[in-house]
């Protein structure tokens, strides 16, 4: 038995396998909505076998959005569409996850194919905000450092998306507190330089995030999973880093938490990463030996030989693909024939299976 093809059981909710869909932006949405865009895309993935699939960067505020033309979830109108997408998630055999975002001071830009830049309010776009007021890189507008009452209010978006969430029928929740957006913004001591009980020491700086989690936890049922995203590092001299991460980890083992999906950078502009297959994967292995908890391996895993040995080597819980699965929509159903594993297909595509 292929270990990236065991069932995974988290509280009431089971995988069918270890293979998780990344949030990855689509950047395709008007005034938040889901549309057939991403009941395509996404249920594409079902079709193709993935266990868990999980939303874009879903905003909680207009404001948090990274570009008007990103998913939202900060309004009752939005539901409806959502459960449409959900709901063939689920009856494809997978579980739909959502992750809930913030892009703090990396709101308010471009879509990619646009070039990315930042928006300025003289051109259309809004007042971003972060935990002080540093923009993300020079020439930006900088973003308005947040009161303690529009500290309150992220909060309180957090909580009321994750009970839209809840009516639209997701079964897990991830918190984006990675990739130098809000959460992360707050961590990071490169960001966050407020000196109220949010910034500062590790315990201030962690303080959002434990808030965050303790309002979802209010209309989140204890019963269904809730995993964090975080970047594990900021590949920056004097910011947030991986023995942080384990520190932070075991407190949201205890806070309730059940996985940390574990990324990397996305604090500035001009960082050095070597790209290499599986860079990240060392994270979610230090995370999950050192704080005992599940972990999500992601970045550059391409392969089901990949996969299985990151598994078996247990370095990681599940593997979180994201390019790959762009590519290959079907990319379980093809790892299930390379590690010689017998797996359903969907019956409308059974003629096309592999002797």
């Amino acid at each position: 038995m292929a270990i990236l093809f065991d069932p995974l059981r988290i509280k009431d909710v089971e995988l069918r396998n270890r293979i998780v869909v990344s949030p990855m932006c689509e950047y395709s949405s008007t005034d938040g909505f889901a549309n057939e865009w991403h009941l395509v895309h996404l249920g594409s993935r079902a079709v193709g076998g993935a266990g868990l699939i999980i939303t874009e960067a879903t905003a909680v505020s207009p404001e948090g959005r990274i570009s008007a033309a990103d998913l939202g979830i900060w309004k009752n109108a939005h539901i409806e569409k959502l459960r449409n997408v959900v709901s063939f998630l689920h009856q494809q055999g997978a579980v739909a996850g959502i992750q809930l975002a913030h892009a703090g001071r990396k709101a308010s830009h471009e879509t990619p194919w646009k070039g990315g830049g930042q928006v300025k309010k003289a051109d259309g776009g809004w007042q971003t905000v972060a935990p002080s007021a540093i923009p993300f890189s020079p020439g930006e507008e900088a973003p308005e450092a947040l009161s303690a009452e529009g500290v309150q209010k992220v909060i309180t978006d957090f909580k009321a998306a994750a009970q839209r969430a809840l009516q639209a029928g997701f079964r897990v929740i991830e918190i984006h507190g990675a990739h130098g957006y809000l959460v992360h913004e707050f961590l990071s001591p490169l960001s966050n330089q407020r000196t109220d009980d949010y910034g500062g020491s590790f315990d201030n700086r962690i303080r959002l995030l434990l808030e965050v989690i303790a309002a979802i936890q209010t209309v989140w049922p204890a019963t269904l999973p809730l995993f964090v995203r975080l970047s594990c590092t900021d590949w920056t001299e004097g910011g947030w880093n991986e023995n942080d991460t384990v520190k932070l980890a075991g407190i949201l083992k205890e806070k309730g938490v059940d996985l940390i999906d574990c990324s990397t950078g996305g604090l500035g502009p001009g960082v050095k990463i070597s790209l290499v297959p599986g860079y990240q994967v060392p994270f979610a292995e230090k995370v999950k030996k050192e704080a005992g908890i599940a972990t999500g391996a992601v970045g550059l895993i391409t392969s089901a030989e990949q996969a299985e040995d990151i598994l078996a080597q247990g370095k990681a819980d599940v593997i979180v693909m994201a390019r790959e699965l762009l590519r290959d929509p079907y990319f379980p159903l093809h790892a299930a024939k390379a590690l010689g594993q017998e797996i359903k297909w969907p019956v409308q595509y059974e003629r096309a299976k592999p002797k």
